[in-house]
């Protein structure tokens, strides 16, 4: 926490809406936790502007998304199949990708912003799967605002109570946070399994019904 103070302390807003765009460009970076850790500064130490982080973090992740977008769209999926690994693209994520655009759209760009596999990953797969910009662009600027502004302004709430509280208290609203986080990642960690599974299952379908058509 200390070396994010001090990140935060040289880099401020520059550094949040960096990382963000990084990250929904497809870099593997801890946007997340960055957005969460910097609105937890703001609350405990006044040294940044909460608005302020959320403009940025809308405006990085939706940047980073359209860049995502057209590098999916220019290279293909055989580039991303075959370097994709890389970047922790695997062959798995890219199938689970197909899949899910092409049963869900939209919706997986929106939704995807809230799970972290496919926050880092969606732009570029919907640009590999040529789904339609102006499509895009809505799907994205709706789940940037809500995932900046949700994460950030309910982490700045939480920080400003905690910091007031102290004692068992304190510590009990921090034992029901890990409580309520751990099996939520667990949740989407298993769902991530099951769609990939379902996808890899579609996947082989699919081929075998083109190989008997040939």
């Amino acid at each position: 926490m200390h070396h994010l103070d001090h990140l935060l302390a040289h880099y401020g807003y520059g550094l949040v809406g960096l990382v963000v765009m990084l990250e929904s460009m497809g870099a593997p970076l801890p946007g997340e936790s960055l957005l969460i850790g910097t609105a937890l500064y703001c609350a405990t130490t006044h040294r940044l502007d909460i608005g302020w982080v959320i403009v940025v973090a809308v405006i990085g992740a939706i940047m980073g998304d359209n860049f995502g977008y057209l590098i999916g769209r220019s290279v293909g999926f055989r580039v991303l199949a075959r370097w994709g690994r890389h970047i922790g693209l695997t062959e798995d994520r890219l199938t689970l990708g197909r899949y899910l655009f092409r049963r869900h759209g939209g919706k997986v760009v929106f939704f995807g912003r809230f799970i972290a596999i496919l926050r880092t990953f969606a732009a570029l797969l919907a640009g590999a799967n040529r789904m339609p910009w102006h499509s895009f662009l809505f799907w994205n600027a709706l789940g940037g605002i809500g995932w900046a502004g949700g994460y950030s302004f309910a982490a700045y709430l939480l920080g400003n109570q905690v910091e007031k509280l102290s004692g068992p208290i304190g510590i009990g609203m921090g034992v029901l946070a890990v409580l309520i986080a751990v099996p939520t990642f667990v949740f989407l960690k298993k769902n991530e399994r099951r769609l990939t599974e379902e996808a890899m299952k579609e996947a082989k379908a699919e081929k075998s019904g083109g190989r008997q058509k040939g």
